[in-house]
């Protein structure tokens, strides 16, 4: 059995930290709702009825793509690709392919990003295989135009921050379903390790200051993760009624998939 990731991969060791991936969905929560494509996640509903269960659906995805062998990934990443399909039917159009690029450029920034706010900044060979491990995602997938280097990533993903985000009103009900969702403290804690994580185009254009109350957390984080006490963050942003979900996040193995009416990594 040959793994999809390699067992020593950087990106198994970002998957398998809970608040690592928390980080990770609050930045792709964020960025989503800019996105000139959001309105595909509305066709459904899903997203804006269950922003946290949308969450570990994508979690079950990208675990089974990162923890499993070469056949167990890709059946993941085809039924990701026959989910779309279904919705592209439904709807009559197809989702284009800048804005399959953008979840996929979303998984492999915010990866990265999550990681060096929590963690330590990676080495450019270690972004390199952040890149390449979605790429080979993004290229089962079918979608076309993908960067073939990392190098070429940055400078696509910076054009795409410049062209594919609008301030819409699917931007002001996604933070409305968030806040519902979290409850008022939750969500400004959202909001605060969003304005660590996203990019400064994003932060800009959703009012977000670059001072985050979460700093000084982050320090006393990483202090008590040293003595065992490592669900902080999430305790902090999640629900406890999501209690058995949460201790999921930590587990470094393939989740088994999402139900076959889940939506996946594009409804994060």
């Amino acid at each position: 059995m040959h793994p999809f990731v390699k067992n020593d991969s950087i990106v198994r060791e970002i998957w398998g930290t809970g608040d690592t991936i928390l980080f990770i969905f609050a930045g792709a929560a964020a960025e989503f709702a800019l996105n000139k494509a959001v309105d595909w996640l509305y066709f459904t509903g899903r997203l804006p009825k269950d922003p946290l269960g949308r969450l570990f659906s994508t979690v079950g995805y990208a675990r089974a793509i990162v923890f499993s062998d070469r056949e167990g990934a890709h059946r993941a990443i085809d039924a990701m690709a026959d989910i779309h399909a279904v919705v592209e039917e439904k709807r009559g159009k197809r989702i284009p392919d800048w804005a399959y690029r953008d979840v996929l450029f979303m998984l492999i920034d915010y990866s990265i990003r999550a990681y060096e706010v929590l963690e330590r900044k990676l080495t450019e060979s270690e972004k390199t295989e952040v890149f390449e491990v979605f790429h080979r995602v993004g290229t089962r997938m079918g979608v076309r135009g993908l960067p073939d280097s990392f190098p070429a990533w940055q400078r696509m993903r910076a054009d795409h921050l410049e062209t594919n985000l609008v301030r819409s009103k699917y931007t002001a009900d996604l933070y409305r379903q968030y806040r519902k969702h979290l409850g008022w403290p939750r969500y400004l804690m959202l909001r605060e390790g969003q304005k660590i994580v996203v990019p400064k185009r994003v932060r800009v254009m959703l009012g977000l200051s670059d001072f985050s109350l979460l700093r000084p957390v982050i320090g006393i984080y990483k202090l008590t993760r040293r003595i065992g006490v490592h669900t902080l963050l999430r305790d902090l942003i999640l629900p406890t009624a999501y209690k058995t979900e949460i201790k999921s996040l930590d587990r470094r193995v393939a989740a088994p998939l999402p139900a076959r009416g889940s939506v996946a990594v594009s409804d994060s």
